[in-house]
């Protein structure tokens, strides 16, 4: 692919679920020193490192900025200073909850998987950046077509994903490179993916059908059409004149059917 990854330090965050799993795989074909990042998944996260050479394994909770700070420091001695951070962890609530019904404390703990995590992550990725003078590093974020659409029963995580693929990108491809020469900021922003988190979706054969009725492709993507989309906007060789977007692996995914034939009164007004 010609990525230009070699011998770079690679953070990936998440790493050990399905996409991060995919995204291990793909950047340590390239030759990337990879830093396997695990909050719980660390049987995963280590078969994950048996595999890839040059890898290293560092668990963190993210959303403590204690965690986030001694995993950076553990990965620049380790590996180096990371080029590339992608900011993959996160958390979506498997149960459908309206708003009038959600908790505050389940709105916290989801921004705070999926928001503060990455804000965390950048910012502690950044500082290393300027330590050590990297130039043309690059951040992908994990978005959700959740943040374009929104997601009823899911609004804790519409919004938290909404919120880095709108104001975070937005703002940091203006700063980064105040700081940073060449540094950049982009967002992959996966649709219905078969990831063990949407085990429970591949049991459902009517949410099955809802789903592929907004996909022209009439397909699920696969973490690896993730991860390609990841590696494609990492590279300074493949897309070092992009940053500020959003890269959308959905399959065309237009919006989410909302009513059921018997849902619609067609004589009204």
């Amino acid at each position: 692919m010609q990525t230009g990854f070699e011998s770079k330090a690679v953070v990936i965050t998440g790493a050990s679920g399905g996409i991060g799993g995919a995204l291990v795989r793909g950047f340590a074909s390239e030759g990337a020193r990879v830093a396997i990042h695990y909050f719980q998944g660390r049987q995963n996260a280590e078969r994950l490192a048996a595999d890839a050479s040059d890898s290293m394994v560092v668990p963190a909770d993210l959303r403590e900025e204690t965690e986030v700070r001694q995993m950076f420091a553990q990965v620049e001695q380790e590996l180096g200073a990371p080029h590339v951070l992608i900011a993959n962890a996160g958390l979506w609530p498997t149960q459908n909850v309206p708003i009038h019904e959600m908790s505050l404390e389940q709105w916290n703990n989801t921004l705070a998987a999926n928001q503060t995590s990455a804000f965390l992550c950048v910012r502690e990725f950044l500082a290393s950046c300027v330590r050590h003078s990297i130039e043309k590093p690059s951040i992908v974020l994990i978005g959700s077509t959740a943040g374009l659409v929104g997601e009823a029963g899911h609004a804790d995580y519409a919004t938290a994903k909404g919120g880095l693929m709108s104001g975070l990108v937005n703002s940091l491809k203006n700063e980064i490179p105040r700081v940073v020469e060449g540094g950049r900021i982009n967002c992959v922003c996966p649709g219905w993916t078969l990831t063990p988190m949407a085990e429970k979706l591949t049991r459902d054969a009517g949410a099955m059908e809802r789903a592929l009725q907004t996909i022209p492709l009439r397909k699920f993507g696969c973490p690896e059409d993730v991860a390609s989309a990841v590696m494609f906007l990492a590279s300074d060789r493949l897309a070092g004149h992009i940053t500020g977007q959003n890269l959308f692996v959905s399959g065309g995914m237009e919006g989410r059917v909302l009513y059921q034939p018997n849902e619609i009164e067609l004589s009204g007004p």
